[in-house]
């Protein structure tokens, strides 16, 4: 065998075992961002704007869903959808990542989107006050997060048990829930 080949096979060796190195290093990070998509949930509803529901602007974004990150890890929510379940009107997060520990309130109405606040930028309700459901899928199409209220005589039944803990297993006694009328 000549030293050319020799040296040659030893390059392509390398090459190969470097390929697999790298491609074992960014396994830990594609399954560390699921695991902060899993904190990700919706904290609070409120579907019942206060007052008269009378269409206004104003009344539109008394209507909201509020979406909150429990990771320390900021999530990138471009692509994700925020579904009205009934009749199928949905929400898609454009160009928006949730800080850890945060918090963003989807808005019905019309506004300018900060940090802290998105807006729908529609002209009549999304969220029906009696019975709905609100659904939270990230860009993959895959579930997050749901909340239903109404139907079954109760005025808010997500997807928690009896004892207020969710599918997660984590305590959601007091949610701060915003179901008036």
């Amino acid at each position: 065998m000549t030293s050319s080949s020799v040296t040659a096979r030893r390059l392509a060796a390398a090459a190969l075992a470097a390929g697999a190195l790298v491609g074992a290093a960014a396994l830990p990070a594609t399954a560390a961002d699921r695991s902060y998509r899993e904190n990700v949930e919706i904290s609070r509803v409120q579907y019942d704007s206060p007052g008269w529901d009378n269409g206004s602007n104003r009344s539109l974004n008394n209507e909201w869903v509020e979406i909150t990150n429990n990771s320390r890890h900021r999530v990138n929510l471009d692509g994700w959808r925020l579904t009205e379940d009934r009749r199928g009107i949905s929400y898609t997060f454009r160009h928006f990542t949730l800080g850890g520990h945060e918090s963003v309130r989807v808005h019905t109405g019309v506004g300018r989107d900060t940090a802290d606040d998105l807006f729908q930028d529609r002209r009549d309700y999304v969220w029906d006050n009696r019975r709905d459901t609100a659904t939270l899928r990230n860009d993959e199409r895959r579930f997050v997060d749901s909340v239903t209220w109404g139907g079954r005589g109760q005025r808010w039944d997500d997807n928690r048990d009896h004892e207020g803990r969710d599918h997660h297993g984590r305590d959601h006694h007091d949610r701060g829930h915003d179901h008036r009328r």
